[in-house]
Parts: structure tokens; sequence; C-alpha cells
């Protein structure tokens, strides 16, 4: 388990989704953030206390988690020398993104020197089985979205929480840096060597109780050209008896493709349930997710009112408007 408080790093962020790790640790998590960390140029805030790496071990910072997600994620060289600096001061180092911070050199001579630790979090703890696609007792619901960053994580959690309130058995299951950052534990998907994907969800999400849920976290999206790979093992070894589909509707074009528009949630519907039904014939999409934090309050209000109407399913903003209709939809 990762000490706390922690010191935020958002390096050099383009924009407020590449710190989107952060976003959702302060957002789930708020207890345990101390402050935020930029370098120049960085184009997302948090709304935490700016803190240089001294200022933020002077108030008890315990770890520096890297809370910036670029495509590819790499650990740019731009970063290094805070990682250092952090280090050296006796703060543990935590990061999601694929190259570990256990290959920089610098950094583990520094941490070895102060006797910190590094934690890569995107790193497969276990030996996962191949998929089998077998049947199993329990619950579980999927997110899934028209693209990559849409509010798929925030959705499973927000259904977990109203879920727990109203007495009902849950678990949210990490299947993501920040997801796992969260909650302590889970899969780290795209790690995962891929003939054991599906198998490592069939692992994540085991048979249980007939009462019991597990929400799911989403990844990427079937039509993203870079990451559609990783959310058909979620279909196929989560083996979803309900899927929830999560929308951003200020989107022009896929999260870093400028030449790939989106698909509607009627293609993202058909699609998803075609690819489901090959391991639960019984799938069913209960409701749609719209992440409406682009849009002032009216605006949000109009555009759930018109996907709900348009697809005949509870449409919300889960992290607005709270959970609980999409947590009915599910018994219907």
């Amino acid at each position: 388990m990762l000490k706390t408080p922690y010191l935020l790093f958002l390096g050099d962020a383009p924009d407020p989704l590449a710190a989107k790790v952060a976003q959702g640790i302060k957002d789930w998590r708020p207890e345990h953030c101390l402050g935020q960390l930029r370098l120049e140029g960085c184009k997302a805030d948090l709304g935490l206390p700016d803190f240089s790496v001294a200022e933020a071990r002077a108030r008890g910072a315990q770890t520096l988690v890297v809370g910036a997600a670029n495509r590819g994620g790499v650990i740019s060289q731009k970063w290094l020398a805070t990682l250092v600096e952090a280090a050296e001061a006796g703060m543990d180092i935590a990061s999601g993104l694929h190259n570990r911070l256990t290959s920089l050199p610098d950094l583990v001579a520094a941490a070895k020197r102060s006797g910190t630790e590094l934690f890569d979090v995107r790193v497969p703890q276990h030996d996962y089985p191949i998929g089998d696609g077998k049947r199993r007792a329990g619950k579980r619901c999927l997110a899934v979205g028209t693209d990559c960053s849409v509010g798929k994580m925030y959705t499973a959690l927000a259904m977990e929480k109203a879920m727990r309130e109203a007495g009902m058995k849950a678990t949210f299951r990490a299947t993501g840096q920040t997801g796992i950052l969260i909650t302590g534990s889970g899969v780290p998907l795209d790690a995962v060597v891929a003939d054991f994907m599906a198998g490592s969800i069939e692992w994540l999400s085991p048979e249980n109780e007939p009462d019991h849920w597990d929400l799911i976290e989403g990844q990427g999206s079937l039509f993203h050209p870079s990451f559609s790979g990783v959310t058909l093992a979620l279909i196929h070894g989560g083996q979803p008896d309900a899927l929830v589909l999560c929308h951003e509707p200020t989107r022009t074009h896929m999260r870093g493709l400028p030449h790939y528009g989106l698909p509607s949630l009627e293609e993202l519907r058909e699609l998803t349930l075609a690819t489901a039904r090959i391991v639960n014939p019984d799938v069913k999409v209960t409701g749609i997710s719209v992440n409406t934090a682009a849009l002032g309050e009216d605006e949000a209000v109009q555009c759930l009112r018109e996907v709900e109407a348009r697809m005949r399913l509870p449409a919300v903003d889960p992290f607005r408007q709270g959970a609980a209709r999409l947590v009915e939809a599910l018994n219907v």
C-alpha cells in the first residue's frame, strides 16, 4: 500500500485529460491528496495547492504520484530531475506508466541512497490464466465507451458507491493505473501479455454470490484503432450481464486521432452487444453515462434529455448527478 498523503505530479501535461490519473485520485480519494506539482508549460490544474518538492515534504508528503498520462505511457526526460529530487527528499515514487521507474538508473540510485521505494503500478503481479469463457456465478457490469477517457472508470466507481449505499453487494474491479492507485489492487490490463488478457479479467471477477455485482472498469474503445484490443479482452473476460455506454458529447474526434471520428451511441450499442453475446447471450445494455463536465448545467440537462429520449434508456452524468438511476436499471 502506498504511503499517504500524496503529492500529485502533473509534469508538463498539455491539457487536463493528460492529467486524468491525478484527477481521478483527487476526485475519489481527496483525503490522500496534499497538493500538486506542475512544471513549466503544464496546462492542467486540479485546484490543489501548488508545492515544490521541498515544500510538500515539509508539510508531510510521503509519496509523489506521477499523475500525468501521455500517449504511450512514457516517463519524460523533462520529469526525471523532479523525480530524483523527490526520492532524495525521502518520498516514495509511484507511477502507472508503461516504462518503469526501476528502469531509470539515476532514480534507482537516488532511491537507494535515501531508502525510499519505487512503485511501478502498471506491472502485472500475478501469473494469469488463459481465458476459457466458462459461465460463472455472480453478476457483472462493464462500462464501454465511444472513445478513450470518456468516464468509464468514474461510472463504475459511482455505481459501486450507489450500490453500497443501497445495501447491495458490489465490488469495483480496477483494470488500469488510475483505478489501481485509487483502490490499491486490480489488473493493469494493457500491460498483460495478449494471450492472457481475457483470462486476467476472468481471474479479476471470479465466481461470486448470485446477487453480487462486479463493476468492471472499462478501457479504450472498440472503435479506437489504437486501443480496441484491451476493450475486447474486457468484454470477453468480463462476460458482462449489463453494459453501460459511456460518451463525451463535445468530442469531435477520437482521442489522439484527429483523422478518426467518433461512433454514435447506437453504433457502440450494436457492436458491443454483438461481441458480448459471444460469451453471454443474455447480456443487455442497461443505461447511458454521459460525461457533461464540459457543459453548463442547462446544457447538460438538455443533452441528457435528448440522449435518454433517443436511446430509450436512463441517461445520467453519474459524477454530477449520482448513479442511482443506472443502478436501478440493472434490475429492470
